[in-house]
């Protein structure tokens, strides 16, 4: 699933494209989209100009002339591209907005899991925590949110109510960064490793943003530990581990992240 890295790489794109354009024709070309884009829906944004786009955590908004916001998510696998109006459409396309440049933007998603809707605002995203690259944020208001959190740190990492943006990947490489078990519990974390987890997921998310483009698997060497299993660690050479938890893969070195 994109993260919030690859959402920001997507959302500066499309600002690129989208920015100051206006809509001559919106189309929903998936039936899981048309509910929530009705062709009534979608004819409103014709005529309408793309303000701008900005990004909260893993979702995506782009703000029109109107005053609405059309709010996309990738979910698992979709992704943003754009070609001359009239050419042929690459594959796995479910929702385009045709511009008055003569191009158009195109949703791909191969899984058909990629949401499009219209939302009065922020406020009607599904609850989330700050920014995980808020700058602002300190160790000690980690550790306060921490406290009462039960389960391991790397499942309460996944949770967008504690921090908006972190997914599966950068969970993992946050906690091979701080040093820390994934199965730690989260409540009981010394403020020290507190510290330490804030700076791993700070070094994690950098990462991710000096990286362009999306993760494919089998490009494991682009991460320290996600997918990377019986790989030798690169901070020890102990092989790299695998578990499941909460039903999704977990990466970490059991010599650098004992418990």
């Amino acid at each position: 699933m994109p993260e919030l890295p690859e959402v920001e790489h997507a959302v500066r794109r499309l600002r690129v494209a989208l920015v100051g354009r206006a809509i001559v024709r919106a189309r929903a070309l998936h039936r899981s989209l048309r509910r929530s884009m009705t062709p009534a829906r979608l004819r409103s944004l014709a005529g309408r100009t793309v303000r701008e786009v900005s990004r909260r955590g893993k979702h995506q908004l782009l703000h029109l002339d109107s005053g609405a916001l059309l709010h996309v998510h990738f979910r698992m696998t979709g992704d943003w591209e754009w070609h001359a109006t009239g050419a042929p459409s690459p594959a796995h396309v479910r929702f385009a907005l045709e511009l008055d440049d003569a191009t158009t933007v195109v949703l791909s998603d191969s899984r058909a899991l990629a949401t499009v809707a219209f939302v009065r605002g922020v406020a009607d995203l599904p609850a989330l925590g700050p920014e995980a690259d808020d700058p602002t944020l300190t160790a000690d208001w980690l550790r306060a949110a921490l406290r009462g959190r039960r389960g391991a740190i790397k499942t309460v990492l996944l949770d967008q109510r504690l921090l908006a943006g972190i997914g599966n990947i950068y969970a993992s490489e946050a906690l091979w960064h701080a040093q820390l078990s994934p199965r730690a519990s989260a409540a009981s974390l010394a403020p020290a490793r507190v510290t330490r987890l804030l700076a791993g997921i700070r070094k994690a998310l950098a990462r991710g943003m000096a990286r362009e483009g999306r993760h494919e698997e089998g490009e494991s060497h682009e991460f320290l530990v996600y997918d990377r299993e019986g790989a030798p660690c690169h901070r020890c050479g102990a092989a790299i581990r695998r578990l499941v938890q909460g039903q999704r893969s977990t990466y970490w070195c059991p010599r650098c992240q004992r418990v």
